[in-house]
């Protein structure tokens, strides 16, 4: 029986899709209602040089930027280090 594997592509698609809302989705809440997400944004904004949790709509897009490229670094790498440990030798009983 051959085991299923992920596509890699599709699992950059979705998690940058993912990742980029969720960046997204708090940063405008942050605007609207200033504090909301704080503790999340100031994580996000101390892992993306150059972006700053100041509330702007400019630094919410550069932020849903680098989280776009990250989501689709982040799906690649889990679909194949998912794919490869599906079809090692040592892994199957």
């Amino acid at each position: 029986m051959e085991k299923a594997k992920l596509s890699v592509k599709g699992f950059a698609v979705a998690g940058a899709i993912t990742w980029a809302i969720s960046v997204l989705f708090v940063g405008l809440c942050n605007m609207k209602w200033p504090g909301y997400g704080d503790a999340f944004l100031d994580f996000v904004s101390s892992v993306y040089p150059g972006y700053l949790a100041d509330g702007t709509l400019k630094s919410v897009l550069i932020g849903t930027g680098y989280a776009i490229v990250d989501g689709a670094i982040g799906g690649v790498i889990f679909a194949l280090i998912y794919n490869c440990a599906s079809c090692c030798k040592m892994c199957k009983k």
